[in-house]
């Protein structure tokens, strides 16, 4: 694994440990990143969306563009993100979003979840942070994309507070999606 795709443990004093995922950590990641897909985005499983989820290693550890970073507490893995070199795929998504973030070229934020009586201690935001380091120290990115479920509790003001809406999927007539798309500053190192 190169440098670039490795995190270093940051303790927090709240006992909370940020760091890049190793291979046993992927049940864990796995766990969060399940329950997340059937509990808050009732979507369930989905293969065509979720198939990075049931190999987390080959999609995020394995790739030298992409990472998984997880927050663990007390021998537990609470928290997810990732990092994928793929931009959104039309369809589902508008054909000029997926045109505008193209597959090699956007760092997309994903699978940014916290067990829910883990939130609100600033896992999230930390998981950015550490995302975004990532994609500065690896290069060769264009864009930082994400997009979110508003209907999640607390995801569409998180990301406003961090990234610049690009596509409200809401507003648009004939779209049966409640997708928000939103693109985040490109850490200068990465330019």
């Amino acid at each position: 694994m190169s440098t670039a795709t490795m995190a270093a443990a940051r303790a927090a004093a709240d006992g909370y440990v940020l760091r890049t995922a190793t291979p046993g950590d992927i049940d864990g990641a796995r766990a969060v990143m399940l329950d997340t897909v059937y509990n808050d985005l009732r979507s369930g499983y989905v293969p065509r969306w979720h198939a990075d989820i049931i190999d987390p290693e080959a999609s995020y550890l394995r790739p030298e563009r992409c990472t998984l970073l997880v927050v663990e507490r007390d021998g537990e893995i609470v928290a997810t993100g990732a990092v994928r070199d793929r931009g959104p795929q039309a369809p589902p998504n508008p054909q000029w979003v997926a045109d505008r973030f193209p597959s090699g070229a956007t760092a997309q934020l994903c699978r940014i979840y916290v067990r829910p009586e883990h939130r609100r201690h600033g896992l999230a935001r930390r998981l950015v942070r550490e995302l975004c380091d990532f994609v500065a120290g690896v290069g060769g990115y264009g864009a930082v994309y994400l997009h979110t479920d508003p209907a999640v509790p607390g995801a569409e003001p998180f990301w406003r507070s961090l990234a610049q809406e690009v596509c409200d999927e809401r507003t648009m007539p004939g779209r049966g999606q409640s997708v928000v798309h939103f693109e985040l500053p490109l850490p200068d190192a990465a330019r």
